[in-house]
């Protein structure tokens, strides 16, 4: 098996699945016209996936994201061939994950993909530092290597002091670290995310995102993550592909979807999303030279991250990676792009309007 150097990660191509007893037939007849309310009406063949294409580069949070029935949790279980796919092409850095062995697909899950599951998938009777080195003990890792790994992660996560607990004896947000921490300890390049916050109360829910989205700025991985909550979605997705009825109907930056819904189903799923969240200051900036500012944010910080600046600055600067100044921005430039939108009102919407006048 080879590998090739490429800038995308995972790349799906024509991706389609149908559960039933003859799935290559009722893909014959789903290629021939027939809609996929007839075929499950007439053979008791579902369409779990129509066609699917999409490409996750490398380094990103790549979100997948539709309601209930959708086929999103079928997507991501094609990733680690945990599902077979009807037809269609698979590949991960250029290798074809559907040609792999049995021995090289094995590998390939110990070391190049790991997984986060919605209902943190723990071992009961292990203790919180064995459930997040279970996967390097697969992996065959010496125990001192394997434990010194995971209390790294335990660390890392915020649950120093519960090493020797067991999995009941911590809260559904703890839980869902412990799971983080033993997809991060693996190291993979690849991180599948299927569901992974939906189960927790939405203040830990909150707190789970920030700390992903901080994590990634130092690790770097390629996370595909599945969600049906657009908010969700904007706050950590670099991309965003919307599924409905196992088919995609959009994809593109979280603020491409949000400002131009392809259709009336994305339009249904934006109408109330707080566009503050979706838009960067990138898009919306004044470009070029000007004086240093007091206080600057970067160019891919969101409209919500820097309206809260505004009640004591009336410019704040817009940096890029290197951290020089590359434009800079107003609060009535904020304010006028979320206006044009029909975005709700931030709550820290009167201050900023006093700075503005």
């Amino acid at each position: 098996m080879t590998t090739m150097q490429t800038d995308t990660a995972i790349a799906m191509t024509g991706v389609t699945k149908i559960f039933g007893p003859a799935p290559m037939q009722a893909f014959t007849a789903l290629q021939g016209g027939m809609s996929k309310a007839e075929l499950q009406a007439e053979t008791g063949h579902v369409v779990g996936l129509d066609g699917v294409s999409m490409q996750v580069a490398r380094g990103q949070i790549h979100v997948v994201m539709g309601l209930s029935g959708s086929g999103k949790s079928t997507l991501i279980r094609h990733v680690n061939r945990l599902i077979e796919p009807t037809a269609g092409d698979i590949s991960v850095y250029g290798t074809n994950v559907l040609a792999m062995s049995l021995g090289e697909l094995r590998e390939y899950r110990r070391t190049r993909v790991a997984m986060v599951f919605q209902k943190f998938g723990l071992l009961p009777h292990r203790s919180v530092v064995d459930n997040v080195a279970y996967g390097l003990e697969v992996r065959g890792v010496a125990r001192a290597e394997r434990e010194a790994e995971a209390r790294k992660w335990i660390e890392i996560v915020g649950l120093s002091g519960y090493e020797n607990a067991r999995p009941r004896q911590l809260s559904g947000g703890q839980q869902q670290r412990v799971g983080l921490a033993r997809a991060l300890a693996l190291d993979t390049d690849i991180i599948l995310m299927d569901e992974a916050f939906s189960a927790l109360d939405p203040l830990i829910r909150s707190g789970m995102q920030d700390q992903l989205v901080s994590l990634q700025k130092t690790l770097n991985k390629t996370i595909l993550f599945i969600t049906h909550d657009f908010d969700e979605a904007l706050k950590i997705g670099d991309r965003v592909t919307v599924l409905k009825d196992g088919a995609v109907q959009q994809e593109g930056a979280p603020e491409e979807i949000v400002l131009n819904p392809a259709n009336e189903h994305i339009e249904e799923f934006v109408r109330d999303v707080n566009k503050a969240r979706a838009i960067r200051v990138r898009t919306i900036m004044d470009v070029g030279e000007s004086e240093p500012c007091s206080i600057a944010v970067p160019a891919e910080a969101r409209c919500e991250d820097v309206l809260p600046l505004f009640a004591e600055h009336q410019w704040v600067g817009v940096l890029d990676a290197s951290g020089g100044q590359i434009g800079r921005i107003t609060a009535r430039r904020v304010i006028g792009a979320l206006a044009r939108h029909g975005a709700r009102s931030p709550s820290v919407a009167s201050p900023v309007l006093e700075a503005a006048s």
